[in-house]
């Protein structure tokens, strides 16, 4: 294409790329307005003809089995309270208020199950770990497993630890400010760098005040690895309180996206994506989709969703672990965190938010002769880390350059791959239980803080439940 000014700074997929994304985000922001709206028998109207579509093309529904009961409990569950009376455990409720203001929701298990305790909110006398979400996620991810054996979380309770489970701001537990309301567009003004100068470091200094201990253990997924590695970078006096840092499918600069139209956007301009979504939430219609779909059907757009952005299969993930956890996979986030990813992809470069950003990236320009430009945004730091880190990775994960990362990582940083692993099955893989867990346990057993205090093995049951022999089941056809 000749070069024309303005115009000729963007090719013509770039293009197609900003039209295609502005089409599908009106789309949904008409059907979130509209459900938003919808009567109840309205709703339960279009659940039922995508039960009846998918059962016609499928089969009819077959008799349920024990498997399948708890599947429907854990995808019904409707928050991180009552997935906990689904498997028998104990927790607790905490609220971080950070120093600029926002009110974050933390999660605590402190007691394996039938455990009694005589006090609540205080010492448990534990090692302590504290884990962390990814992006788009909340802290019910990682107890929404169908086989407890396979959840971190209830792993580590079993094996002794007091377990605190973070919540980024803006999502489902922590869409509170002191400051302003998350209807404003301050409210959803934040990036990567807030989680790394507010949200984590004030959670650990909370959970290290309440349970009187000199440090914990960290074990991140996915963002919440991307935001342990900034926060350690940036704040040195952190690593005296990170005992270790698990980093499960670590994310640094993701090397970009499978989907050539999604990549377009990345390569014209990261900002493009305030014109398309707007400056709060990004994709705020999600819940509504899943209340208007049959679950099958519902699981099915979510797989072929992330096999268009991301190439990933999702055949590690059993369906009924699907079923059961892809309702809770989305929780809201800011459009800016998700532009500050672009920039980084864009970039090749771990880089903190680029307010100085071009409006639009010009793609044919004569270099310079002397090569040096004029600004750079700056880096995360990430080599002056101190705290010991274990990478646990996909051999099939797109979002993994591991050489890349371990360039800008500290020597001490060690690395496992996990062989046919992508993003997720790292966290909902159907033989996590033999292929991650181990790891991550071997590694705080190393370094945490008073590990005599620790089982020696995990004890972990399996889920057991009452089935009524004539119950019908809407997800045994869906193999």
């Amino acid at each position: 294409m000749p070069h024309v000014p303005f115009i000729g700074r963007l090719t013509g997929r770039e293009y197609g790329a900003i039209v295609a994304g502005s089409l599908f985000v009106i789309l949904e922001t008409t059907l979130t307005f509209i459900i938003a709206f919808l009567p109840k028998p309205v709703i339960q109207w279009f659940y039922d003809r995508s039960r009846s579509l998918f059962h016609f093309f499928v089969g009819p529904p077959l008799p349920k089995s024990a498997d399948q009961h708890l599947t429907e409990r854990i995808r019904r569950a409707p928050d991180f309270a009552h997935l906990c009376d689904i498997f028998g455990y104990i927790f607790e409720e905490h609220v971080v208020l950070t120093k600029d203001g926002y009110l974050l929701g933390l999660h605590r298990l402190p007691a394996k199950k039938g455990e009694q305790r005589q006090r609540t909110g205080a010492s448990t006398g534990k090692p302590v770990v504290y884990l962390h979400h990814g992006l788009l996620m909340n802290s019910e991810v990682w107890i929404c497993l169908t086989d407890t054996q396979r959840s971190v979380a209830f792993t580590l309770v079993e094996l002794g630890f007091d377990v605190w489970l973070g919540n980024n701001r803006g999502n489902k537990y922590s869409k509170k400010s002191i400051h302003h309301d998350p209807n404003s567009t301050r409210f959803w003004d934040y990036s990567i760098d807030d989680f790394a100068w507010h949200d984590i470091p004030d959670s650990i200094g909370y959970i290290l005040d309440v349970t009187k201990e000199p440090s914990l253990s960290y074990v991140g997924f996915s963002q919440g690895t991307a935001q342990a590695f900034a926060a350690l970078s940036i704040h040195p006096q952190l690593n005296e309180k990170v005992n270790v840092f698990i980093a499960l499918a670590p994310a640094m600069s993701p090397p970009g996206l499978s989907a050539s139209i999604v990549d377009g956007l990345i390569k014209a301009s990261p900002t493009l994506l305030f014109l398309i979504f707007g400056r709060k939430s990004i994709m705020s219609s999600v819940p509504g989709w899943h209340s208007l779909l049959y679950p099958p059907v519902f699981s099915a757009i979510i797989t072929a969703s992330l096999r268009f952005l991301f190439n990933w299969r999702s055949e590690n993930i059993a369906p009924m672990q699907r079923l059961a956890a892809y309702p809770h996979l989305y929780s809201f986030s800011s459009v800016k965190s998700v532009v500050h990813w672009f920039q980084i992809m864009r970039n090749g470069k771990f880089q903190m938010y680029d307010d100085d950003v071009q409006r639009f990236m010009v793609v044919r320009r004569a270099a310079r002769p002397s090569g040096v430009t004029s600004y750079a945004p700056a880096r995360f730091p990430t080599r002056n880390i101190v705290t010991p880190i274990v990478l646990l990775y996909g051999e099939e994960d797109s979002l993994v350059d591991i050489e890349v990362m371990l360039h800008e990582l500290p020597k001490h940083t060690t690395a496992r791959c996990l062989h046919g692993y992508e993003h997720l099955d790292i966290l909902w893989g159907k033989d996590v239980d033999r292929d991650v867990i181990p790891h991550a346990v071997d590694a705080l057993r190393k370094f945490c803080v008073g590990s005599e205090r620790l089982e020696g093995q995990v004890k972990v049951a399996k889920m057991e439940l009452d089935v009524s022999p004539d119950t019908t089941s809407d997800t045994a056809s869906t193999e």
